[in-house]
């Protein structure tokens, strides 16, 4: 009996392994965001912090950045494998940058906003021309989107003046010394200096690009090429955090409080916000690419509309979450 014992016990064994989780050991990913004020860049804390992430096999370490040309030459340095950037930003990849957009996350910029000081002059759009507005980096979508509010006015390319002081708070900080006169940057963060009378939302952005896709996944080309298999669990376990906050208000709040140094009232604003940007699956929608190829030739950023192929790929989408959300833990 006992030759037979050690088969049942070495089957037992066997079926034992196989029921065991897939990705038993964690993978260590570093990931940037191009700015770390963004209520939109959040699925990174709150993937990792509810076990979302983990269920893929991956471990993320987050590095923030400030502004897509510095994200960029992350990528590049092979200092991070995947990036939350804007749409603009996909036209690095054009111009030779060694990564590309693998999946749009977020629509209209509803998002982002012209910030004013409590007390200023501007009461409404009309009064920001030939002023200064302070932006994240040349080339990025906060440029694109104050060139879209001129363009709007009748005021041609140049009737808003900008200046790339690399984010929110700095932007704040020139604006207080009165080195500019207005910010855009992100909404929430607009709503957070409304609490504090620092400040007040002239506008919101949305309006001047109703459709688009503000931010897309970037990933390292080398990646995309010898390691789709990590792209994919990435982008599952991505998407996955969004169907999670999607259904788990209080815990997104709860993230946005502790990592974006929110009242829990301007959480709550933010999430009500925002919630309803997130794009489906990842999908590129047609339309919204047409108005990104158009923005670079009207910027200057490219000579010529690029191919499709040149910005992003569709490999990867629409991505299929596979019930990660399902997994998390709410620790």
């Amino acid at each position: 009996m006992r030759p037979i014992g050690r088969c049942l016990l070495a089957a037992m064994a066997f079926l034992c392994a196989a029921a065991a989780p897939v990705w038993a050991a964690q993978q260590q990913v570093s990931v940037g965001k191009a700015v770390g004020e963004a209520w939109t860049f959040l699925p990174l804390d709150i993937g990792q912090r509810y076990g979302i992430f983990a269920r893929y096999g991956l471990d993320l370490n987050i590095i923030v950045f400030q502004g897509d040309a510095k994200l960029q030459q992350g990528l590049a340095s092979n200092s991070i494998s995947f990036g939350l950037g804007s749409g603009p930003g996909m036209a690095f990849a054009v111009k030779g940058s060694p990564a590309i957009a693998v999946a749009a996350y977020f629509g209209a910029p509803k998002n982002i906003s012209v910030i004013v000081s409590e007390d200023s002059p501007i009461k409404t759009v009309t009064g920001l021309k030939d002023k200064t507005i302070a932006i994240s980096t040349a080339g990025s979508l906060t440029e694109w989107l104050v060139e879209r509010i001129s363009l709007a006015q009748g005021w041609a390319e140049n009737g808003i003046k900008t200046a790339a002081l690399g984010g929110l708070t700095p932007g704040v900080a020139a604006m207080r010394s009165g080195a500019v006169d207005a910010v855009m940057g992100s909404t929430e963060g607009g709503y957070m200096l409304e609490e504090k009378h620092a400040a007040r939302i002239l506008v919101a952005t949305d309006k001047y690009a109703p459709v688009f896709i503000t931010h897309v996944v970037f990933a390292r080309k080398a990646l995309v090429a010898d390691e789709p298999d990590l792209v994919t669990r990435f982008l599952q376990g991505f998407f996955a955090t969004i169907d999670f906050m999607k259904t788990h208000k209080a815990e997104t709040d709860k993230v946005a409080e502790e990592v974006l140094k929110f009242s829990p009232a301007v959480a709550e604003r933010a999430y009500d916000h925002e919630i309803g940007g997130f794009v489906p699956e990842g999908r590129f929608d047609p339309k919204a690419v047409g108005v990104l190829k158009r923005s670079f030739v009207e910027m200057g950023i490219l000579p010529t509309e690029p191919a499709d192929s040149g910005l992003f790929t569709t490999r990867f989408v629409p991505v299929k979450a596979d019930g990660g959300s399902a997994a998390a833990t709410t620790r």
